[in-house]
This record gives C-alpha cells, sequence and structure tokens, in this order.
C-alpha cells in the first residue's frame, strides 16, 4: 500500500460523515419515523413539529451520508430508510445511550415511572401463543404506518381511536399492544385504557422495526390484500 496514513484519513473521513449526518436530535427521531415506513417531507414535518423547510434540510444531510432514499409519486416525493442496516445503526445508538447514560434512564422514569419491564410479552411468547390463537395483538400506531407494515395478525386500532372502540374488544380475551419502539407512548397508554376497561392487557417489549430486524412475519396493507 502506498500510503496507509491517507488511506486511514480517507476511511475515518467517510464514517465521520455518518456521524455527523446523525448528530442532530431531529434526524435521529426521522430515522425512528422512517423505520416505521417511508414518509413525505410534510407528514414528517408534522409529527416531529418542524416547518417543513427545516425538515427538508434534515433529509437532505441523511441523503447525502446515504441513509435515507426518495421515491417519487407525482408531485410528492417519499423517503425511506435506504438500508435495513441504518436501523441498526440507531438501534445501537439507542443501546449504548441505555448503558452508558444516567440521564436517559432518569428520563425514561419520568415519563414512564415504574415500568416493569418483567410484564411485557416477549417476541417469542407473541409468537407462540399468536400460533395457539390465545390472543389479541394490537398495532396502536397511526393507520398510515400499519398499512406500510405490521405483525402478522395484529389488527389496526389507533390509541386516539381505542376509547371508542372497547365495545368491540372482547372482555374475555388478552391483549398486547405494540407501537413503534420501547420509549413510544402509544402501547402503554393503550394498556393503561384497556385495564381500566377491565381487560387483562400487555405491552410488547419492542415495536414493528425491532420485530421486523429479528426476521418475524410481518404484513402489509398490499400483501394481505393479495391473500384475499
Amino acid at each position: 500500500m502506498a500510503n496507509p496514513r491517507a488511506f486511514k484519513d480517507g476511511l475515518y473521513e467517510l464514517y465521520a460523515r455518518i456521524g455527523k449526518a446523525l448528530s442532530s436530535p431531529s434526524r435521529l427521531e426521522i430515522l425512528e419515523l422512517l423505520a416505521q415506513g417511508e414518509r413525505t417531507v410534510e407528514s414528517l414535518a408534522g409529527e416531529i413539529g418542524l416547518s417543513t423547510a427545516n425538515a427538508s434540510q434534515h433529509l437532505q444531510a441523511l441523503k447525502q451520508a446515504s441513509l435515507v432514499q426518495t421515491r417519487r409519486d407525482g408531485l410528492f416525493i417519499h423517503y425511506s430508510l435506504a438500508d435495513p442496516a441504518v436501523f441498526e445503526l440507531s438501534r445501537a445508538i439507542r443501546l449504548v445511550a441505555e448503558r452508558r447514560l444516567g440521564d436517559l434512564e432518569r428520563l425514561v422514569r419520568q415519563e414512564f415511572g415504574d415500568r416493569p419491564d418483567a410484564e411485557a410479552v416477549s417476541f417469542e411468547d407473541l409468537m407462540a401463543r399468536l400460533r395457539r390463537g390465545d390472543i389479541v395483538v394490537l398495532d396502536t400506531r397511526p393507520p398510515n404506518e400499519y398499512a406500510a407494515g405490521h405483525i402478522a395478525g395484529a389488527i389496526s386500532v389507533p390509541v386516539a381511536e381505542l376509547k371508542g372502540r372497547l365495545h368491540r374488544l372482547p372482555r374475555n380475551k388478552e391483549y398486547v399492544a405494540y407501537c413503534r419502539g420501547p420509549y413510544c407512548v402509544y402501547a402503554d397508554r393503550a394498556v393503561e385504557l384497556l385495564r381500566k376497561s377491565g381487560r387483562r392487557a400487555r405491552r410488547l417489549r419492542g415495536g414493528l422495526p425491532e420485530w421486523r430486524a429479528a426476521g418475524l412475519p410481518v404484513r402489509t396493507a398490499l400483501t394481505e390484500q393479495e391473500a384475499r
């Protein structure tokens, strides 16, 4: 190798490009939302509370680092994660933060209280119970995210609609609620509502992106239409 130092400099410069793209709270949240399915600039901006121009700038920074990709549909541009490894990268950041940052533990406790993780349903347990058919899985995310991808066998009950739909849910069933990931509040709110109504309910340990990354069955609105 003619110039090992130049090679190393170039290598770590490229690595740092990824790190620089991730050095924004808004961009990390955008990646979490895109792990649920593709989104437009407008929908991301509304979700995060940014202007469309600001959200577009963050997306361009992520695209320049090859972390997201685009698809044009008429007048709209849809963004998605460029590779499953991008989700793994964002998950690795979360895991390191959980292990090394005491501030994160305090923040989570402040939001969720003493949420007992032992009560959460594991992926393995959920798969076994889905096969037995003795459990109802609720996807508490917005309908567009459910359509983009959901746990096979789950039904869409957005948490904002749950209270009005309780009368349709049998009392003699046990429910497992899931949402976007470990710190998404939708599943916890759904469990709280279900338990207050006298139903048995627990949350899933993890969300749809973790389920997909584990290679477990995922369905979309399109695949379910084709199966009918």
